[in-house]
C-alpha cells in the first residue's frame, strides 16, 4: 500500500512528484504529501537549502491546490508519498512525508515498522520528540540519531567538515537505520545536508528507480513514471541506492557496491491514461481482449502449440497449491477444475495469508503455484518463500515484470494485462485464468494423459478463440446498464452458481462490494435451502450464473425457487443453451437474461465475470461513487 515518488534532475521536481501521485493514488489516498530542498531562507541555519514539507489530509488534489506549494517550484529534489493509513488514522499529522525533530531528514515509507513501538521508547530517552501517531516518523529521527553519532564519534566539531570527509555519511546514516527496523519498508531521503543526493532502501515493498538524462526518478510502481523515462532499474531485498542526479549507484545491507542491470519496460506510457474512458475501470474492461490475446499470444505458436519455460519433470508430482489473495485467488478457484481434469493431480486452491499460519502439507512432490497481479502482495510473497522452505517447485503467475514476487519463484509466468489502474481488478483476472488455463494443458501434455487428449485440442481451440469471444460479450453492456438501474439503491445482492460457476459468482459479488459498497455473497446454488434462502424477500435482487453443462437445470431450478419468494433475477448463460433451459425466468418480466457466447466449462469464467465487471462498474456509476479509487481500498496490498 501507499505510494512514493522522487525526483532528482534539473527539471522543476513538484510538477513530476504531483504527477506521479496522482497515477499513484490507486496505491492509497487517505493523505498526501511532498517535501523538497528549497533554497534555504534562514540565515541562522548557515546552510543552502531547507527543506520544505506541504501535506494533507485526503486526496493528492488537496496538496496541489495549496497555495504554498507555489512557493516550492524552483525545487529541482524532492519526494512525495500517497498514504493507505496502517499506524494512525488519516490526517495532516500522520500524512508523509515526516522529519525528524531538527528538520534535516525527510522520509517517506511504504511498509509497516513492527517494532515502532520499541523504536519510540528508545528515541523517547534520547530526547527526541515524536508527535504524529505513524510508525514512519522513528526512521528520520533514527537517520538523525545516528548520523550524529558517527559524526561526534569521529572527533568532529563541524559537521561540514565530517561530511566533507565521509561522503557517504548519509547512505551509512539510513544503512544504520534499517538494520533496526523489523518489517517492511521502501524508503526515500532527502537532506539539505545532501543537496545532490536521494538515498533508497527497500524490504518487502515495491522501488523502482527509472533513468533519464541528467535525471532520475523514484516510483513504487512503474505507472507512475513512464511519462517520463522507460528504463529501470529494480532493487533486491535488503539493497540500498544513492541517487544523483546523473548516476545512481548500488549497496548491499553491508554497503558493499554492487552492479544492477538497466531493463527497459514495454509498457506505453499512454496504457497508463484513461484514453478518452471515464474511468480507468471501465478502459480496463474494454482492454481485455487485448490483454488476453497477448497473454495467449507470448504463449502460443500458429500451430496452437503451447511453449513455457517450465523445465519440471510433470510425473514426480501428486499435488499442486494455487495460493493467492483476493481476485487472484477466485482466478486459482476458477481454474483448479481445469488443473484436475486435464492433469490428473489434486488441486488446492488457499488464500495466502492463512497458508502461511496453518502448516500446510507440502513437500518436493508439490508444485506451488502463487498469484499476484503486482508482484508484491506481502502475504502471497510470505506463502511463497514458506512453500520453497519446505522444498515445493514454486511457479508465479504476475503481471509486473521483476517485480519481488519473481525473484523468489523457482518459474515465472507473465500475464500481459499491462497496467491495471483502477483497484478493482478486470483484465487482470481475465488474464490470469487465461493464462492458469494454458499452463495446465502444458502440464496436461507433459503428462501426455491418454484419456483427455482429444478435450485438450478442443481447450487450446477454445483459448486460442477467447479474445474474439470477449469482444462479442463486451456487447451486452446496454443490456447490463439498463438492469444496473433498477437495483442501484439496493442494499443485498445475493449471487449464485455452481462448479465455475460460483468461482465466477464469489468474483461478481467482490467486484460489487468493493466499488458500490452493497452488501453482496456468492453461494454454491445448491446451498441454497441450507440457510441462505432465508435472505430471500420480495423484490431482493439474486443474479445467478449458468454456463456449465449438465448442471445448468440444477441452478436454473434454485433460480426459480428464489423467484417464487419474490426474487428478481439476472441469469447470465452462454448461447448453447436453449431457451427452454430457463423459460420460467425469462417470462417473469421483472427478470433479465445475458447471453454470453459459448467456450469451454474450464474458461467459462473469463466471459461470464465480464457482465458482472460492468454491471458492478454502472451500480457504482449510478452512486455517484469513484469506481477507481473505492474507499479503505489499494490497488497492492503490501503490508499483511
Amino acid at each position: 500500500m501507499c505510494g512514493i515518488v522522487g525526483y532528482i534532475g534539473t527539471k522543476k521536481a513538484v510538477p513530476v512528484l504531483i504527477n506521479g501521485l496522482k497515477s499513484l493514488e490507486y496505491r492509497g489516498y487517505d493523505s498526501a504529501g511532498v517535501a523538497v530542498l528549497n533554497k534555504s531562507e534562514a540565515d541562522f541555519q548557515k546552510r543552502d537549502y531547507e527543506i520544505k514539507v506541504v501535506k494533507d489530509k485526503g486526496r493528492v488534489k488537496n496538496i496541489e491546490d495549496k497555495q504554498e506549494l507555489e512557493g516550492l517550484l524552483d525545487a529541482t529534489i524532492g519526494i512525495a508519498h500517497t498514504r493507505w493509513a496502517t499506524h494512525g488514522e488519516p490526517s495532516e499529522l500522520n500524512a508523509h512525508p515526516h522529519l525528524d525533530n531538527h528538520s534535516l531528514f525527510a522520509v517517506v515509507h511504504n511498509g509497516i515498522i513492527e517494532n515502532y513501538n520499541e523504536l519510540r521508547s528508545f528515541l523517547l530517552e534520547k530526547g527526541y520528540n515524536l508527535k504524529s501517531q505513524t510508525d514512519t516518523e522513528v526512521i528520520p529521527n533514527l537517520i538523525h540519531y545516528y548520523f550524529f553519532k558517527s559524526a561526534l564519534a569521529k572527533g568532529n566539531t563541524s559537521i561540514a567538515k565530517y561530511i566533507k570527509n565521509e561522503p557517504l555519511a548519509l547512505l551509512k546514516a539510513v544503512n544504520r537505520t534499517i538494520k533496526d527496523l523489523k518489517g517492511s519498508y521502501a524508503i526515500s531521503v532527502i537532506s539539505p545536508l545532501f543537496p545532490k543526493k536521494i538515498v533508497v532502501a527497500k524490504k518487502d515493498s515495491p522501488l523502482v528507480i527509472g533513468k533519464g538524462e541528467g535525471e532520475n526518478f523514484i516510483a513504487s510502481d512503474i505507472p507512475a513514471i513512464l511519462n517520463f523515462t522507460n528504463t529501470f532499474y529494480f532493487l533486491d531485498e535488503m539493497e540500498m541506492a544513492e541517487i544523483d542526479a546523473d548516476k545512481v549507484t548500488f549497496y548491499n545491507i553491508n554497503l558493499k557496491q554492487i552492479d544492477k542491470p538497466l531493463k527497459s519496460i514495454e509498457w506505453d506510457a499512454v496504457a497508463s491514461e484513461k484514453q478518452g474512458y471515464a474511468d480507468f475501470m471501465l478502459k480496463e474492461i474494454y482492454e481485455q481482449p487485448k490483454a488476453i490475446r497477448e497473454t495467449i499470444g507470448s504463449k502460443f505458436n500458429s500451430e496452437n502449440d503451447i511453449n513455457l519455460d517450465i523445465d519440471l519433470d510433470f510425473t514426480k508430482f501428486n499435488k499442486i497449491y494455487i495460493v493467492a489473495c483476493g481476485t487472484a485467488m477466485h482466478a486459482g478457484l476458477a481454474t483448479k477444475y481445469s488443473f484436475e481434469h486435464f492433469c490428473k493431480i489434486n488441486t488446492e486452491v488457499d488464500v495466502a495469508s492463512e497458508f502461511r499460519y496453518r502448516d500446510p502439507l507440502v513437500n518436493d512432490k508439490t508444485i506451488c503455484i502463487f498469484i499476484s497481479q503486482s508482484g508484491e502482495t506481502a502475504d502471497t510473497i510470505a506463502a511463497l518463500k514458506l512453500a520453497k522452505e519446505k522444498g515445493a517447485k514454486t511457479i508465479a503467475i504476475v503481471n509486473v515484470i521483476d517485480s519481488s514476487i519473481t525473484r523468489v519463484a523457482d518459474y515465472t509466468l507473465y500475464t500481459h494485462a499491462g497496467p491495471e489502474i483502477a483497484v478493482a481488478s478486470t483484465k487482470a483476472y481475465t488474464a490470469q485464468v487465461t493464462l492458469l488455463s494454458i499452463l495446465s494443458a502444458y502440464i496436461a501434455e507433459k503428462l501426455n494423459i491418454k484419456e483427455v487428449a482429444d478435450e485438450l485440442k478442443e481447450l487450446k481451440k477454445d483459448i486460442a478463440e477467447l479474445p474474439q469471444k470477449v469482444e462479442e460479450t463486451l456487447k451486452v453492456a446496454d443490456q447490463i446498464k439498463d438492469f444496473s438501474q433498477k437495483v442501484f439503491d439496493e442494499k443485498d445482492i445475493f449471487f449464485i452458481g455452481r462448479g465455475t460457476d460460483y468461482t465466477v459468482s464469489m468474483e461478481g459479488s467482490l467486484k460489487l462490494k468493493e466499488i458500490s459498497y452493497i452488501h453482496s455473497e456468492g453461494y454454491q446454488a445448491g446451498e441454497l435451502k441450507h440457510g441462505p434462502i432465508a435472505l430471500i424477500e420480495d423484490n431482493v435482487t439474486v443474479i445467478g450464473v449458468a454456463t456449465v453443462p449438465g448442471i445448468i437445470s440444477k441452478t436454473v431450478s434454485n433460480l426459480e425457487e428464489v423467484q417464487t419468494r419474490g426474487a428478481k433475477i439476472l441469469l447470465v448463460t452462454n448461447d448453447s443453451i436453449p431457451e427452454s433451459e430457463y423459460k420460467n425466468i425469462k417470462d417473469n418480466e421483472k427478470n433479465t437474461i445475458v447471453i454470453t457466447p459459448t467456450t469451454s466449462s474450464y474458461l467459462s469464467p473469463v466471459l461470464s465475470v465480464i457482465p458482472l465487471q460492468i454491471l458492478a462498474y454502472n451500480i457504482a456509476k449510478a452512486k455517484s461513487l469513484d469506481v477507481d479509487k473505492p474507499r479503505n481500498l489499494a490497488k497492492s496490498v503490501t503490508v499483511e
